[in-house]
């Protein structure tokens, strides 16, 4: 009789012990569920919030700041308005058929009035969808119209060109274009040797132009000094000739004010010391 007594108590015990685990089980989801779905919440600065009314996006773009929902009947998403960056690697061929490797940067951001447009057609994935593919267009129909060297020489152009290909196509699916920059051009070995070469020559050549030019330079100065002096020496010829006394007068400038040792008319000479 005691036995049945103890089985019996044993059973209720765990039956209530179940019933309170569930109980528990139910409460806590039913708390998970109620802070989800809490109707207060924040926009951070830098952000817009997208107000979703069972699923379906609305016209209403939520500023910076605090919000008012309904719970379980709306839903607010948060999407980036700040400059974002997006940097790939594109592979494209230059007008003489160079395989060209790029890498290029783009910063581009969220037009803010739009933000409910990029979501519903592009979700919070439009860089994969969007952007990324977009910079790999631009790049390749870019690249195209230039050859290997110009894509070099002319880089600020080509930048400039991608820019104007990417503001197209971005900005009336709602993305701005702030800045675009190509980061590196990479070439096939030969092509790079050759442009090498052809630096070296080029170097080269004008070395040997500024060395030519010095020479010339120099011989040029030879002569105008050689034409200054044959210019001297005729304008002083000049006045020997119409002025003898000029001649007297250089005869004593280089006198040194001494008598000669020896003089005489005729032989024997006379030493007049």
């Amino acid at each position: 009789m005691q036995v049945t007594d103890f089985n019996s108590m044993f059973s209720r015990s765990s039956a209530n012990m179940r019933k309170l685990i569930f109980r528990g089980i139910f409460l806590f989801i039913i708390l998970i569920i109620m802070i989800s779905q809490f109707p207060l919440g924040t926009v951070n600065a830098g952000q817009r919030g997208i107000r979703l009314r069972f699923g379906a996006v609305t016209n209403d773009v939520l500023n910076e700041g605090l919000y008012v929902r309904i719970p379980f009947v709306e839903q607010i998403v948060v999407m980036e308005v700040r400059i974002q960056k997006e940097q790939v690697k594109a592979d494209a061929a230059s007008k003489d058929l160079q395989t060209v490797q790029s890498d290029v940067a783009l910063n581009y951001h969220i037009e803010p009035s739009k933000v409910a447009l990029v979501y519903q057609q592009l979700g919070r994935s439009y860089n994969e969808s969007l952007i990324a593919p977009a910079l790999q267009e631009a790049v390749k129909a870019s690249t195209a119209k230039f050859t290997a060297e110009e894509l070099v020489s002319k880089r600020a152009v080509v930048s400039e060109d991608i820019k104007i290909i990417l503001r197209e196509k971005l900005e009336k699916r709602g993305i701005i274009v702030d800045d675009f920059a190509i980061v590196n051009f990479d070439f096939s070995k030969a092509f790079n040797e050759a442009i090498e070469s052809k630096v070296t020559a080029e170097q080269n050549a004008l070395a040997s132009k500024n060395k030519l030019e010095q020479i010339k330079f120099e011989a040029e100065q030879e002569v105008a000094k050689s034409k200054g002096r044959a210019e001297a020496i005729k304008i002083e010829s000049d006045a020997l000739r119409d002025n003898p006394q000029v001649l007297e007068l250089r005869k004593i400038e280089k006198w040194d004010g001494k008598l000669p040792q020896v003089t005489g008319s005729s032989t024997p000479l006379i030493n007049i010391k």
